[in-house]
């Protein structure tokens, strides 16, 4: 073979070698070692190998600094990967920092490196590689954020308890230096945000102080940036976006349980906070991984979940304290969140619908106080002994008496013990609807007009079937219910104190236009007069219990000298009860008094003509009379004071002028001046006039005392029945 051939053979042999695989390159070898001039095909072989070795040295020499670099750091991600599989937390987070620079290295040997060191092999082979370290990058980069996910959702309660404390010290730093009900000095939250103010840029915005100290955000920051440099950010947030609606479900989805304590409701609070604090964070520190609409639509669905539990949960409640300490937690909740920005007015609109539930559970809890009061009362006239006592009373319920004050000790309040609790029970009551109505953004005058509403509900309904509760309750005496009527009137009088009581923790005015009144005077002004009826049929029902102890012989011939003694005892009886009166207004002493006489005087004449007394003698009759004077000396005598003249006998006069006509026989008078207003009978009507002379007439045909006197028994019988008969006549006449 020509020289020139070998040469062109062993060209092709070497470039062959050059770009065959090792695993290849065996053929081409044994076509070296099967030709000719082996020897000198191995010389142009050694001349080729020492041509490379210059490139080499030479290449390296102008890159072996970045090339000493590269290597190095893909050394520390393989070790930090090594790593990765059997540190502990504390290592992982270390580690975690070498991703983003990492990439960066794969960039530069990919876009840089590799393209300049050539068609090698082992630069092929790391070619190969970078996207395998990119994928794996990227995954260690979402095992991170899925950790971080992890941790904010176990951490919320704590970050949420944090935001929430941070806000509650803030108000109740503003809180003392301001003492009033309805302002509250501003007050920073975080990056410089203020309650009740819009929120600032989000230049300004950070976590509430102690917050991020609970959670390293760096992951999603990192796993954010890996991905878009990536280009794979929209994947990123559809994922984190995903993965937040699920624990934000979580979040709001209360324990069955929630409403058997605070703790409960503060939990629950505690982690929706927690939740939003985050989003908001992730919001105004990451460019668009979530943004405005998203948070807000999230805010809008947790807002109208954590209202349908609280409603449904709060129902279940049924201590006042509870309802309050809770209504003070939510208004927590709600300027918390409005720090950040969210809309809270809607629960302020479920607290005010609280409020009624509120005051229903107040009015229950004063029921049972008012209850207690009542039960526990002696009805007795509260005495006091030294200045100190009198002063201590005074301050609890507002009376003057100057008369009282000036008279020695010991002396007695005209009220009983029930006066001063009860209007101590009215001012808690009043305290106790103003604790609630406190931050909720309510005007005084809102919060006046609260106030009244409630307390009139207690005044008009609560306290009021309390106080029928006391009337009507068995076994009450006249004594108790006189005991009522006077505390009513105190109480009464005490009204204008609660107003001005109202006013001043609220300063609005009591007269103003749209001030709503206290109901209190109607209410115990109709107390007082339940009372008194009461006083007036119980009174009526003694007398009666009296009168059924009569026991008249209505055959009897000729009257006894004195009282009967059912008589006698009534009237001792009236006068002991009429002397407990003194202390109640004049008209009402007055009308039990008349009201007493009246029911007497009608009791008394129904007895005598009652069906079954068949038969009333002249002597029965006589006795009967007594009776009756008995009853005109107790009534003129004045049992209580205040009757003018002979008013009270007044209500006996129908029974005087019937006795009068009968006892004196003066049937010509009767029938011949009969309708003439000067008539002297004027108040017998005929009716009762022929009832009682019935019974007269046959009593007179049975009557022994005058067998002996015929003639006289004849013209007596006579005498009664042309009485009869004109008196029937008289009857017939008026009738037609």
């Amino acid at each position: 073979m020509a020289s020139a051939e070998i040469a062109a053979e062993h060209e092709r042999i070497l470039r062959e070698i050059e770009s065959t695989d090792t695993n290849c390159i065996g053929p081409t070898l044994r076509s070296v070692y099967d030709g000719q001039e082996h020897g000198l095909f191995m010389d142009k072989l050694e001349g080729r190998i020492r041509n490379h070795d210059r490139e080499i040295e030479k290449m390296c020499n102008h890159h072996f600094q970045g090339f000493v670099d590269s290597i190095t750091e893909l050394l520390k991600v393989r070790g930090e990967a090594q790593k990765l599989k059997v540190s502990k937390t504390k290592e992982r987070h270390e580690q975690r920092y070498i991703y983003y620079p990492a990439l960066c290295t794969l960039e530069q040997l990919e876009q840089s490196c590799l393209p300049k060191a050539g068609g090698y092999r082992f630069c092929a082979i790391m070619a190969e590689n970078i996207p395998v370290l990119r994928t794996h990058i990227r995954d260690v980069s979402m095992s991170d954020l899925k950790d971080f996910l992890e941790s904010i959702r176990k951490h919320s309660d704590k970050i949420g308890e944090t935001a929430m404390k941070q806000v509650g010290l803030c108000v109740f730093s503003a809180a003392n230096k301001q003492k009033t009900i309805t302002h509250r000095n501003q007050c920073q939250l975080g990056g410089g945000r203020v309650l009740g103010q819009p929120v600032q840029k989000a230049s300004s915005r950070a976590l509430v102080p102690g917050a991020h100290d609970l959670v390293d955000f760096s992951p999603v920051y990192r796993c954010l940036h890996i991905y878009t440099v990536l280009g794979s950010r929209d994947t990123f947030e559809s994922y984190y976006r995903k993965q937040r609606r699920k624990q934000a479900r979580l979040v709001l989805q209360p324990h069955s349980n929630m409403h058997e304590t605070l703790e409960g409701y503060r939990r629950y609070f505690n982690q929706i906070v927690g939740f939003f604090v985050v989003e908001d964070h992730i919001l105004h520190t990451t460019q668009g991984l979530v943004n405005r609409a998203y948070v807000e639509e999230l805010w809008e669905v947790a807002l109208s979940k954590t209202i349908a539990a609280l409603r449904t949960h709060s129902s279940y409640c049924t201590d006042p304290d509870l309802i309050l300490d809770l209504k003070n937690l939510i208004v927590l909740f709600a300027d918390t969140l409005q720090g950040y920005g969210f809309p809270v007015n809607q629960l302020f609109d479920m607290l005010l619908e609280m409020r009624d539930q509120y005051g229903e559970i107040l009015l229950k809890k004063w029921n049972l106080s008012f209850r207690q009061i009542i039960d526990q009362d002696n009805y007795s006239p509260i005495p006091v002994s030294t200045e100190e006592e009198y002063r201590r009373i005074s301050g609890q319920f507002p009376f003057q008496d100057p008369e009282l004050e000036k008279m020695s000790f010991p002396k007695k309040l005209p009220f009983s013990e029930f006066v001063p609790k009860v209007y101590s029970q009215l001012k808690e009551f009043i305290y106790a609807c103003l604790k609630y109505s406190e931050d909720l953004h309510l005007s005084s005058t809102e919060i006046d007009d609260m106030i009244r509403k409630s307390t009139n509900l207690l005044l008009t309904r609560t306290l009021s079937h309390c106080l029928q509760y006391a009337i009507k309750k068995k076994n009450v005496g006249l004594a108790e219910l006189v005991q009522i009527i006077i505390n009513t009137t105190h109480l009464e009088m005490s009204c204008h104190y609660l107003e001005e009581f109202i006013s001043n923790i609220t300063n609005v005015p009591p007269d103003g236009v749209n001030a709503t009144k206290l109901y209190g005077t109607s209410t115990f002004k109709d107390a007082r007069h339940s009372a008194e009826e009461e006083i007036y049929t119980n009174l009526n029902l003694k007398i009666d219990q009296f009168l059924q102890l009569a026991d008249y012989d209505w055959m009897a011939a000729q009257g006894g000298g004195q009282a009967s003694d059912y008589l006698s005892d009534l009237i001792a009886f009236l006068c002991s009860t009429f002397s407990v009166f003194t202390h109640l207004p004049g008209k009402v002493a007055q009308t039990a008094c008349m009201s007493a006489c009246k029911h007497l005087s009608t009791s008394l004449l129904q007895l005598l003509l009652e069906a079954d007394v068949r038969q009333v003698s002249m002597g029965a009759l006589q006795q009967f009379n007594v009776d009756v004077k008995e009853c005109e000396r107790f009534a003129r005598a004045g049992p209580v004071p205040g009757f003018q003249g002979d008013t009270l006998l007044l209500a006996f006069i129908d029974l005087r002028q019937l006795l009068d006509l009968f006892t004196q026989w003066d049937w010509s008078t009767y029938l011949a001046d009969y309708g003439r207003p000067t008539c002297k009978y004027l108040r017998v009507n005929p009716h009762t006039a022929l009832a009682l002379l019935e019974k007269m007439k046959d009593t007179s045909r049975k009557n022994n005392m005058f067998a002996q006197f015929r003639k006289n028994e004849r013209d007596k019988q006579k005498l009664i029945d042309t009485v009869v008969k004109q008196l029937r006549n008289l009857i017939a006449a008026h009738q037609s």
